[in-house]
């Protein structure tokens, strides 16, 4: 027996163990790409029928087996159109951490400069308890999200902002696109998260933020009407009560390009969706 596991070992080629860890990264992968969407369950249920195939087929349950085959088969149409927005972001993934990735092409001096003015507006909308919605553009492109609002392409700046969020203006309801140091567009439509563990105080405002976060590597800054609480949204995550300072470290960060990576910036502080204060609805 242990000649055999020795001959076994010594038959391994580097190629071979390459191939493996190709492999590893691939799955690791995709879990990550369906870990905590609507997917994750449908790919236990596709896992639970091929299991069901093969024992059909070993017990010689044929008929079983020739409908769990025909199902396997026809089904491989549905999954495209089931797992629709998973492929996107998988392939979307793919494309942000290959060498192509593009950077904010902000120098340290205006990246110090867009943060302050960020961080100034929502300080003053938060006190003020107005509502906003900002989204800023990473590595995946916003253009379409842009095209559904009003076009602006102005400079960030703390008083545009405010103004673009005061209630019963034109602007005011949607979301603001940014790129880089300029505002691409105001009132824009964003995608409703299909999460249904989120908390039901959460309302429409922060669900698009996490919907947008789901879809995209972008970051949302959200201020809510009702308390004036400010939270982030990345990664299909929601971390609430942000201070200004932590928004501050966060937002240079994503305008660093040392920084601008793969990894959630909020997980150096807990992404969180159960802390809510009740009656919220924006």
């Amino acid at each position: 027996m242990s000649e055999l596991v020795a001959s076994r070992i010594s038959s391994i080629r580097i190629r071979d163990i390459i191939d493996i860890l190709l492999v590893a990264v691939m799955v690791y992968n995709l879990i990550r790409v369906l870990k905590g969407t609507r997917a994750e369950q449908l790919s236990k249920g596709i896992i639970l029928i091929l299991l069901l195939t093969q024992v059909s087929e070993w017990l010689e349950l044929y008929t079983v087996n020739w409908i769990l085959s025909h199902i396997i088969t026809m089904g491989m149409v549905a999954l495209l159109i089931v797992f629709q927005p998973e492929l996107r972001r998988g392939l979307e993934m793919i494309g942000r951490s290959s060498s192509f990735r593009k950077s904010m092409g902000l120098n340290k001096k205006k990246t110090n400069a867009v943060t302050a003015e960020i961080v100034s507006a929502v300080g003053s909308l938060s006190r003020q308890k107005i509502g906003a919605l900002i989204v800023l553009e990473r590595q995946t492109g916003l253009g379409e999200i842009a095209e559904t609002g009003t076009a602006l392409d102005a400079y960030v700046s703390s008083g545009l902002l405010i103004n673009i969020f005061i209630p019963n203006t034109p602007l005011h309801d949607g979301a603001v696109v940014i790129r880089g140091d300029r505002v691409v567009a105001a009132a824009c439509f964003l995608p409703l998260t299909d999460n249904r563990n989120l908390s039901k105080e959460l309302g429409t405002r922060h669900r698009a933020a996490i919907g947008m976060s789901e879809r995209s590597d972008s970051l949302s800054v959200i201020v809510s009407e009702e308390t004036g609480t400010v939270s982030i949204a990345e990664n299909g995550k929601i971390s609430r009560h942000v201070d200004l300072s932590t928004l501050e470290y966060i937002l240079d960060r994503v305008y660093d390009p040392e920084y601008n990576k793969l990894e959630s910036l909020m997980d150096k502080f807990g992404g969180d969706q159960e802390d809510e204060k009740p009656h919220e609805k924006d």
